[in-house]
Order: C-alpha cells, then structure tokens, then sequence
C-alpha cells in the first residue's frame, strides 16, 4: 500500500505507517531543515510547499498533521482560517483531484473547541460534500509506549470504507497506577499551571521561532541535589516521541531539532493507525447519541452515510508498555541540569501562585537552585 505524506515534518506519521508495511512514496514539507531530515531517512520524492503541488501520485492513504500554529491553546488563536492552519484546504484541493482511499488527518484537541469548533466544522463539511465517511479520536500517547502525555486528534475518512474500524476497534482499561520515579513539568509555567505528569513529560513543545529550545523539567527524586531538577536532552526528547535515538542528528542546531520533534507525531500511533488501516476491525461499542448538526464537538465522533454519532471511548485505544520509566529513559538518552536562572524563575513563579505541588518538590527546587549557587 503507497503512502503520501503532506506536512510531514520529520516523517512521524509516515514512520509509524512504514512500521506497518506502507510504502512512502511522496512527502510534502517546506521547512528545509525537517525536509533534510526526510531526505536523510526516506526513500521517497521530497517537495516543498504543498500551495505548488499541483497533483499527487496515486495512492492508498494520504497524511496530513496540517500546522496547528493558529489552533493551539499557546498559539496565534486565528483559527482554522488563520495563515498557516488554514493551508489544510490544500489538502482538500489535492485528494479532490485524486482521491486516496483512507485520508488520515492530525491535530490538537483545541481544534474541536476553538470558536466553537469551526475547524471541526469547516473539514466536516468539507468531507460531507465529497460524500465521504469520517470518524475521529481523541488519543493519548503516554498509552503507546512512551513517557509523554500528549492527546491530539485523529481523523480518518474515506470515499468508500468506514473508518470506525480503525479508530474505535480498539479499546483498553485503565492500568493499575504504579508508583512514579520522577516527575515532568513545564519550568516555563508556575503562576497558572504546572503541566504536571507522574511517570512522563507533559507535551513536548515546538519552541521559539527563534530557534530557542523549550523541554520540559524532569524532577528525579533519587537524584542527588543539582542533578535532580533536570532537562531531557534532544536524544531523549526524540525517544520520547518515539523516534530512534538521533533520528534529527543530520540537522546540527540543538533548538531547531527540540521544534520539529516538538511539532511531530507520536511514532507508536501512527503505526497502530496503520496496522489498523491494513486490518480493520468492528467497533468495541455502539454510539451513545446521535450528533446534531451544530453540536459541541465531543471526543470522539463518526458520520457514515452523512449520519453523525458521538461516540463514548477512552483516549488509550491501545495500552503499551514502555520500555523506560521517566528516569531510566534520562539515564539512558542523556539530560543537564535545570539552569540556575530557569529554576529560581519557575520556583519563584510557583511559591507566589495558588497552585499545589508534589509533596517534596518546592524543597527540591530550593535545594536545586543552592546546589547551583
């Protein structure tokens, strides 16, 4: 099966879906550093930007993790008709000339609220006019595998199948909650949130346009004082995504490897969206209600037929275990310690806030920042 990606960043959606057994045949990115990675990691065609790609090759599925710049809740907020978000229509105006059999779109789960989820709205609608069956999940992926939450949205579609089978043919329990070693925060918050994950990282983030790196602090309790409050490295953050280590090493800038792996998708979802799209299954459950033109959009929905249902499913389709906990993954890829300006900054930042932190951890921060004196 022949695989076409657009806005493939560095090739996330497109690794998952070669785990399964799809062959890349074309991707799509204009920023040259991503698309040098690609070229380094994939035998395929590489273009640039998709508003001069006039046709696609035939193909079975086409990705498309469309920008979320103007989406996001730490974004510009346009929304889906924002200068970047709104390059999705491209996609539209490419699959309409050649339409593949499953379309796999990705993106933040504030596209279904944002201005009362206009953008869930806008490509609903699109579909609908095409005539085609969609469905989409809201999925985590601190359940595939890797010590990062990270929820967006997946949405399949198709002209001739339905694409429950691949998003609700999967559903597992809660897993028994284990006891963390060690704790993920944003260093960058502390008056309104924490970002706070026992046993994983809280999103990884893009960065600055300037280049300037942004990963998530690491509390590591059994860590000596200066090396407790830590800062994965980029070889890290890359497993932490699900890429092999040093999967962005070609491009030699620290700050612009932390933005694509930052803006990439989840590896191990991606192969499970694939290893679903080759296998379909039946839906785990039935919908709970119809969904009403003009509704709020819930977490997971479907229109098959032009008949739309919410549907009530879990964001952990699939429950993996990882291979590292939080801190033997740092123990292993590599981490520095939480700069003394970073920290004073974030622990001020929290002690003046109402926000509650894990018992233990304001005295780590202190005994972080004198270590670093």
């Amino acid at each position: 099966m022949r695989t076409v990606g657009l806005f493939s960043g560095i090739g996330g959606l497109e690794l998952g879906l070669e785990g399964a057994g799809f062959e890349t045949v074309l991707l799509c990115e204009s920023w040259s550093s991503a698309a040098a990675v690609l070229r380094h990691r994939f035998d395929a065609e590489i273009v640039g930007d998709i508003r001069e790609l006039t046709a696609l090759p035939t193909a079975d599925v086409v990705t498309a993790g469309f920008p979320c710049t103007d989406l996001s809740q730490v974004g510009r907020g346009m929304g889906i008709h924002g200068d970047e978000s709104r390059l999705v229509r491209e996609v539209f105006r490419l699959i309409k000339g050649n339409p593949p059999t499953w379309l796999v779109l990705e993106n933040v789960p504030n596209m279904l609220h944002l201005h009362g989820g206009a953008a869930m709205h806008y490509i609903a609608a699109v579909l609908d006019d095409f005539g085609w069956n969609w469905a989409y999940r809201t999925v985590d992926s601190r359940h595939f595998g890797v010590r990062q939450r990270r929820r967006r949205v997946f949405l399949v579609a198709s002209p001739s199948e339905d694409p429950r089978g691949v998003l609700f043919a999967d559903e597992t329990l809660p897993a028994r909650r284990m006891l963390a070693d060690a704790y993920g925060f944003y260093w960058t918050e502390g008056n309104r949130g924490l970002g706070w994950g026992a046993g994983v990282t809280p999103t990884l983030k893009g960065g600055s346009n300037l280049g300037i790196p942004s990963p998530p602090g690491v509390w590591v309790p059994k860590e000596a004082d200066g090396r407790a409050i830590a800062r994965p490295s980029i070889t890290a953050g890359e497993r932490l995504q699900g890429f092999r280590a040093g999967w962005t090493a070609i491009v030699p800038r620290t700050g612009e490897r932390w933005k694509m792996v930052g803006n990439a998708v989840t590896v191990p979802v991606a192969r499970w969206i694939g290893d679903r799209l080759r296998d379909p299954g039946l839906p785990v459950d039935v919908p709970i209600q119809e969904l009403p033109p003009g509704a709020k959009w819930p977490a997971a929905a479907s229109s098959i037929d032009g008949h739309r249902d919410e549907w009530a499913l879990s964001e952990r389709p699939r429950a993996f275990r990882a291979r590292h906990n939080l801190a033997s993954l740092l123990a292993a890829y590599g981490s520095e310690p939480l700069t003394l300006k970073a920290t004073s900054g974030f622990a001020r930042r929290l002690k003046a806030s109402r926000l509650r932190a894990e018992p233990g951890f304001l005295a780590a921060l202190d005994a972080h920042i004198e270590a670093m004196s």
